[in-house]
């Protein structure tokens, strides 16, 4: 439920109306509804499982909902043909989990690879850009690198870099913060903030940090079962008593999500003891 009274934003640049999908037989998403406002950054959380990251493939194109309608910038995605949706995510940024960087490629390399397959910069103008990006995350010494010569967080900076390499309008997260040290995640984060603001982007963002996400984003929503059960800014969402976000924002193991997976009783299936 919204815990808020400015949940839809007048000018959207995301905008996902009842949308649902299912995987076979499975629903993922049932009748999800919610709007990101140009120029903000905003976090969808949730439990493992419960819907997340699908919402980012149908934001990019990916997968076509059952039912319901994405738009971003005013489009329907899933309404585009292939040039269409080419041109669309050209406009898109994407940090994948793991950074997803090209092993056998240097760091410059990496980041130069959008500039090379999608403009016709010259050479020259593709070097300055690269480096002008790597500068912003603080990595342009570290150009002639390869990947495997990086740290985990310096990988995920690196990425960040190539996400940001063609100056999208949206950038999406999958998990940023997943497997960094205390030190690289606060950079990152602060990055996510900073890269968003400069380049008057948006940005959507997937993710279980909640300590570190609720220092950056402007608005929360929380998906559970393939739907929206609390959304607010991260001050609301700190003093929400609703259950599942006070669990979740406070990490205990009781409350409407289970510890246990459901099963029979547990003398009866360790002992064959059955109860009166």
């Amino acid at each position: 439920m919204p815990l808020s009274a400015h949940a839809v934003p007048a000018d959207p640049l995301v905008d996902i109306d009842n949308v649902t999908f299912s995987y076979g037989r499975r629903a993922i998403l049932k009748g999800i509804s919610l709007s990101i406002p140009k120029g903000k950054v905003v976090a969808i959380m949730g439990g493992s499982g419960c819907g997340k990251t699908t919402l980012l493939r149908l934001i990019g194109g990916q997968i076509k909902p059952s039912r319901g309608e994405v738009k971003v910038a005013g489009q329907v995605v899933h309404d585009l043909d292939s040039e269409g949706l080419y041109l669309l995510r050209r406009k898109m940024g994407m940090l994948f989990q793991f950074g997803a960087l090209f092993t056998d490629m240097s760091v410059f390399d990496n980041v130069a690879f959008q500039m090379r397959e999608h403009t016709e910069l010259p050479e020259s103008m593709i070097r300055d850009l690269v480096m002008m990006k790597l500068n912003a995350v603080g990595l342009r010494g570290a150009a002639k690198l390869m990947p495997s010569e990086l740290s985990g967080g310096m990988a995920r900076r690196v990425a960040l870099a190539r996400a940001i390499a063609l100056d999208p309008m949206l950038m999406m997260y999958d998990e940023p913060f997943a497997g960094l040290d205390p030190i690289s995640l606060g950079v990152v984060g602060k990055l996510i903030r900073d890269l968003n603001d400069a380049l008057g982007a948006t940005t959507v963002m997937v993710t279980h940090s909640v300590a570190e996400s609720l220092s950056i984003v402007d608005y929360v929503y929380f998906v559970s079962e393939g739907a929206i059960v609390a959304e607010g800014t991260p001050e609301e969402i700190r003093a929400s008593e609703e259950p599942f976000v006070h669990q979740f924002v406070g990490g205990l193991p009781d409350g409407p999500v289970p510890f246990q997976y459901p099963a029979k009783p547990y003398a009866e299936e360790l002992m064959g003891v059955r109860r009166a």
